[in-house]
C-alpha cells in the first residue's frame, strides 16, 4: 500500500546532517519524525522530537551529528502490508508514523496516523449481480427478489453495499432482471444510502459475466464483481490490491471447502486390498462468487449473450491472460438455499416503502 501523500520525501535527511538540521526539518514539515538515510537511500534510522530533546538533555550540541541521536532498527513495514495491520502496529507500539522500505531497506514512503484514519474513496466500481430468480428459496422469492430478503434486519444487497461503502467504495452498478423494479424502487440512485447506484437492466437472464456486456460506459480501471447473495467479511481493498500487485487480468476469490466422505474408503489394486481410509476428508477450493476484472476483459464478451463468470475466465486463460485466485479466509455465506437463510435468525420481510 503506497503512502497517501509525498510529504515523506521532505522527511529524509542524510546521515551527515546536524541535530539543528533535524529540528528545522521537523518544524518545516510538521511531522513528528525524520528519516535518516545514506547515499543509496538505505534507511539508517529515525529521529523524533523526543529523541532530540533527550539528546540535548545529555549535553549534545545543536551542531552535533544526527547519528548521535538516531534511533536505529526502527519499526518499518514493506509496501504490501495492509492498512489495518499498519494501524495495529502503531497502536501496539504507541507511534504515529512508520517508515515504508523495500526489500533492500531503502526508504520509499511513510505511513502517517492521520492519513491512515482518513477514509480513502476508491473510484473503482462494484458490479453486483442481483437478477437471479432464487428458485431454491421459494416461497420467499415468489413475490420478492432474493437480494431484498432480510437477514439481521436489512436486505442482503444492503449488507453488501454497506460493507463495501465502509471500505471506501461508493460507485455501484446493480445488474437486475427478476422483480428488478422492486430493487430499483428500494435503492433508487443510492443517494439515501450515501452512494451512487446505476443499473444494468437485463431483458433476459445473461449470467454473471454476460450482464457485464451491458456496461456503458466501460470501466476505466480494475472493477469488482460480486454475486448479490454473498454475505462475507472479505476486505475488498485487499482483494483489489492483490489483483493489481499480481498484474492479473482477472482474479477469482476462492473459499476452502472441506468435505468428509461418510463411508470408509477401501483402496484396491486388482483383487488385492492394499489399504483402508476411514471417512477421509477432502479439501478443495470453491468459487466464492467475487471477482476483480480488468476493463479489457469486457472485450471478450458479446453484447447480450449469456455467459457465466467461470466460462469468461476460461476464455481469458485460453487467450494467455493471467487469471489468479484470492483465498478467502474471512466469514463467507452463500444465501442460496432455505437452510442458508435459516442460519440467520431474522425475518425475511423487508419494507419496500421506506
Amino acid at each position: 500500500m503506497n503512502p497517501i501523500s509525498d510529504i515523506w520525501r521532505k522527511a529524509i535527511l542524510p546521515n551527515g546532517a546536524t541535530i539543528k538540521d533535524a529540528i528545522l526539518r521537523l518544524n518545516e514539515i510538521g511531522l513528528k519524525l525524520v528519516l535518516i538515510t545514506d547515499e543509496s537511500n538505505t534507511l539508517i534510522g529515525t529521529i523524533s522530537d523526543g529523541d532530540i530533546r533527550r539528546g540535548l538533555l545529555r549535553g549534545l550540541d545543536l551542531n552535533g551529528s544526527v547519528t548521535d541521536i538516531t534511533r536505529r532498527n526502527p519499526i518499518v513495514v514493506l509496501p504490501n502490508i495492509n492498512r489495518k495491520k499498519v494501524l495495529q502496529l502503531m497502536i501496539s507500539h504507541k507511534i504515529q508514523q512508520i517508515p515504508i522500505v523495500n526489500e533492500k531497506s531503502q526508504a520509499i514512503g511513510l505511513h502517517l496516523w492521520d492519513e491512515l484514519n482518513t477514509p480513502i474513496i476508491y473510484p473503482n466500481i462494484m458490479v453486483i449481480m442481483a437478477g437471479g430468480k432464487g428458485t431454491r428459496l421459494h416461497p420467499h422469492t415468489i413475490e420478492r427478489p432474493k437480494p431484498l430478503l432480510c437477514i439481521e434486519g436489512k436486505p442482503i444487497l444492503e449488507h453488501i453495499i454497506d460493507r463495501a461503502k465502509n471500505q471506501g467504495f461508493t460507485n455501484f452498478v446493480l445488474a437486475i432482471h427478476y422483480l428488478g423494479n422492486m430493487i430499483e424502487d428500494h435503492f433508487g440512485d443510492g443517494d439515501k444510502f450515501g452512494v451512487k447506484i446505476q443499473y444494468l437492466r437485463e431483458t433476459s437472464p445473461l449470467g454473471t459475466a454476460g450482464a457485464l456486456s451491458l456496461l456503458n460506459p466501460k470501466p476505466e480501471s480494475s472493477f469488482i464483481v460480486t454475486n448479490g447473495d454473498v454475505i462475507t467479511d472479505i476486505n475488498y481493498v485487499e482483494l483489489l490490491n492483490f489483483h493489481q500487485q499480481n498484474s492479473a487480468y482477472a482474479t477469482m476469490a476462492v473459499r476452502e471447502y472441506e468435505w468428509q466422505n461418510p463411508f470408509g474408503v477401501v483402496k484396491t489394486q486388482g483383487l488385492e486390498i492394499i489399504g483402508f481410509e476411514e471417512k477421509p476428508i477432502t479439501l478443495s477450493h470453491i468459487n466464492a462468487g467475487i471477482y476483480v476484472l480488468e476493463p479489457l476483459a469486457l472485450s471478450h464478451l458479446e453484447k447480450s449473450v449469456t455467459l457465466d463468470m467461470p466460462s469468461l475466465l476460461k476464455r481469458l486463460q485460453e487467450k494467455s491472460q493471467r487469471v489468479i485466485a484470492f483465498p478467502v479466509y474471512e466469514s463467507w455465506s452463500d444465501i442460496g438455499r432455505i437452510e442458508d437463510l435459516n442460519k440467520f435468525s431474522t425475518s425475511t420481510k423487508v419494507d419496500l416503502n421506506d
